[in-house]
């Protein structure tokens, strides 16, 4: 089946049964990880959302709770800006296998100062990145016991314009916020590229994918209260940006794809169609800077000593 078949052939609106299944979904309570929960919940999978926030994740499962009956949500705090914390966090799962994660939170920093983790290290490069980085390494177990674990890394369209600056990863020298999320966006796409192809050398059944929402605005998104609100003002004023951007709802169908589809490849990326900007999802090229095996080793060995693990594989066998 050609590529592009698959593509029609995949229904954003009707999606395949997901029963039995397990997704975890950090940053689940908000943006694109709240609508990718939403979708993945009408599947009848158990969907955990993970969040720092108990308040924030109550709203968005009875969000989910309301608009999917039956919906089997629930809540598992995390922070991934506290990397001592991810081991205890992965434990309340509770779980016997997980069939995916979603590498969704984030931290997204407009003005100076620079900022820090209580670990010591820059709050965008050092949740966005090294937060996941750590995480995935305490879920390898539970990923590799699933038939066929996904690890889904969510991108940006802002990494495409950035380029990784290794000797300083943390932006201590010139620290720009946009530029240092796009680098933290970057780092974490690299990232699952190079995971994918350290599950490819170890022989591992767990996949690791790549998607991004394209240009995903809040006016243009339906509301969900108390989650999020879009006032019918707001909407009309967007509706000229909705030729060429969309809203997290449709964000979130590249991300959920990369979970559901048994089409979907390890080491792909997938967004929007229209120019990656908006509308349903199809698989991308993967941009060069991107792909590069050299450019993601080194970073792959700088996130491994500044989050303590020297593992090559984080976990997998």
């Amino acid at each position: 089946m050609s590529s592009a078949s698959r593509s029609r052939a995949w229904d954003v609106h009707r999606l395949p049964s997901a029963q039995g299944r397990s997704f975890l979904v950090t940053g689940g309570n908000a943006g694109i990880g709240y609508f990718a929960a939403e979708q993945l919940a009408a599947t009848g999978a158990v969907v955990v959302l993970g969040s720092r926030d108990r308040a924030r994740a109550d709203a968005a499962m009875s969000s989910i709770r309301s608009r999917v009956p039956g919906a089997r949500v629930r809540h598992l705090p995390l922070d991934l800006a506290d990397l001592g914390s991810l081991r205890t966090a992965v434990d309340r799962l509770d779980l016997d296998c997980l069939d995916a994660v979603v590498h969704n939170a984030g931290v997204a920093l407009d003005d100076p100062p620079r900022r820090e983790t209580g670990d010591g290290h820059e709050l965008m490069f050092g949740t966005n990145h090294l937060g996941h980085f750590a995480l995935t390494q305490w879920l390898a177990p539970l990923l590799s016991a699933a038939p066929t674990g996904r690890v889904v890394t969510v991108g940006s369209f802002a990494a495409r314009s950035e380029r990784l600056d290794l000797d300083d990863p943390q932006s201590t020298r010139d620290y720009r916020p946009k530029r240092t999320y796009g680098r933290s966006k970057l780092a974490q796409m690299c990232f699952g590229f190079e995971l994918d192809r350290r599950l490819r050398a170890v022989g591992s059944t767990v996949l690791s994918v790549v998607a991004h929402p394209g240009g995903a605005l809040d006016s243009l998104t339906p509301s969900r209260p108390p989650v999020c609100v879009t006032t019918s003002g707001e909407r009309l004023r967007a509706v000229p940006a909705g030729l060429v951007v969309q809203g997290k709802d449709a964000g979130a169908w590249p991300v959920v794809r990369a979970v559901l589809d048994p089409e979907v490849r390890g080491g792909q990326l997938w967004g929007p169609r229209v120019f990656g900007l908006r509308g349903l999802p199809k698989r991308e090229a993967v941009p060069a800077h991107m792909a590069d095996p050299a450019v993601a080793a080194r970073l792959w060995a700088v996130s491994g000593e500044l989050v303590g693990t020297d593992d090559p594989h984080l976990g997998f066998r």
